[in-house]
């Protein structure tokens, strides 16, 4: 069953695979004893530390081991703004970072700090001005991710890291997503990472503060990890990790080309296959594996499951997959559609075989499910109200658009279509049908129970 989500977690590297078996054996001593049960795990830890702190780009004693990648984002965040704490408050992040660096931004803003976030364009991707303008005399840190999660959009990170040397802001990256295939350029000065996206085992992250930074761990002092990861190291995990990340990078510049060209031919495909659907993310700064598409009038919890029945295993930042009525936090801020979002990320070794068969069975899939929620295949004719309203509270997403593509044929060219909705992903979808369909979006306006979102049929 082809698995197409390395993004959220890939599959077991084989070099990871045997170093952790071999490392069993070897590792489970203390490293701070003295005896040679413990020296031997030293030797496994300081030789895993060497190999991360060279893929990451930095020196060995810059390096730790965290439990996962999440902890080493929130230590390197809280550690980052308690040592600069006589600067200021003021912590900057753009609007498209991973969840755990909004959860610690909410956090430091919940516990009376200030927060700015900066916009990203259509393409997901921050302007190094845009993002300078948001630095403050009183700015602790700032926030850029190299690459993003759901759409593979390059961050301007080396930019960005002069323009906050320049303003003397340490820079945190999240490199959880590119790491795999090279180091962060730039000047950063703190940077974070999670074994389990380049195929390493889950439970290690790494952190990495660069000497001169200013930086204060958080909870109660431990001798371990320079004080920045408490508690005893599951030394064959992380040699296992170490070993992983120095076999991808090893993989990546061939790998890339090849995934690269396959993504491009998803990215191609696609809008030749399925009527309808919106490529989202940068076409050329981007992830070489990463693709994120998504369809009008699709149920995305329902396009999911019927891809795994077809047995392919993707992810979606659409709302209508999670519990919640909020769309994917990234593709709000990019302003794009949200409805049947697909997330493709190739893991290394994809055959292209593979991704063949996904374009053929991607179509037919797209078909049965828009038949299924009776989604339009064209635009009506023209009809002779000036007005139409259509009542979609308590309906969830796609049924708001769908409702709205069949009454624009209600309305005479110049007439206006209301749909009544309380859905937010409505607020994303809405004008995106109107750009993808030449429809004039008119804007909204709230009424009892949800919001009003007013449309012109141009044709």
């Amino acid at each position: 069953m082809p698995y197409f989500d390395a993004a959220s977690s890939a599959p077991l590297h084989p070099v990871a695979r045997q170093a952790l078996q071999a490392s069993l054996d070897e590792g489970w001593a203390d490293p701070a004893r003295l005896y040679r049960e413990g020296r031997r795990a030293r030797l496994l830890l300081d030789a895993a530390r060497e190999a991360a702190a060279e893929a990451v780009g930095c020196r060995p004693d810059e390096l730790s081991f965290t439990g996962s990648g999440t902890q080493a984002v929130h230590s390197g965040i809280y550690g980052s703004l308690s040592g600069r704490r006589r600067v200021g408050r003021h912590l900057a992040v753009s609007a498209v970072e991973h969840s755990s660096v909004l959860h610690s931004a909410a956090s430091h803003e919940a516990a009376g700090g200030s927060l700015t976030e900066v916009a990203v364009d259509r393409t997901g991707r921050v302007s190094p001005e845009a993002y300078a303008g948001a630095l403050r005399p009183d700015t602790a840190l700032a926030c850029l991710q190299s690459a993003n999660h759901e759409v593979g959009t390059l961050q301007p990170v080396a930019e960005v890291a002069e323009l906050c040397r320049a303003a003397e802001v340490p820079l945190f990256v999240d490199a959880a997503q590119s790491l795999a295939w090279g180091p962060v350029e730039g000047a950063w000065s703190i940077l974070a990472a999670s074994a389990h996206k380049w195929g390493g085992p889950a439970g290690v992250g790494l952190l990495a503060v660069r000497k001169g930074v200013r930086f204060a761990p958080q909870g109660p002092p431990d001798e371990r990890e320079s004080g920045r990861a408490p508690g005893f190291e599951n030394i064959p995990a992380i040699v296992a990790a170490a070993a992983s990340l120095r076999a991808v990078r090893a993989e990546a510049e061939a790998e890339s080309v090849r995934l690269r060209a396959l993504v491009d031919l998803i990215r191609a495909r696609v809008v030749e296959l399925v009527p309808d659907v919106e490529v989202v993310g940068d076409p050329v700064r981007r992830l070489p594996h990463l693709v994120t598409f998504s369809c009008l009038y699709v149920d995305g919890e329902t396009l999911l499951h019927e891809l795994d029945r077809a047995e392919f295993s993707v992810s979606s930042g659409s709302s209508c997959t999670s519990s919640t009525l909020t769309p994917s936090h990234v593709l709000r801020a990019m302003g794009v559609l949200s409805e049947g979002n697909v997330r493709v990320s190739l893991p290394f070794g994809t055959p292209a075989e593979d991704v063949d068969r996904f374009l053929d069975v991607l179509s037919w899939v797209v078909t049965a499910v828009r038949t299924k929620l009776g989604a339009p295949v064209a635009v009506a004719g023209p009809g002779d109200a000036e007005e139409f309203t259509v009542d979609s509270l308590g309906k969830l997403c796609p049924v708001p658009v769908i409702e709205l593509a069949k009454a624009i044929g209600s309305v005479p060219v110049g007439g206006v279509v209301t749909v009544l909705a309380d859905d937010e992903a409505a607020r994303l979808d809405i004008p995106a049908w109107c750009e993808m369909r030449d429809q004039e979006y008119l804007g909204e306006h709230p009424v009892d129970g949800g919001t009003a979102y007013r449309v012109r049929r141009s044709g």
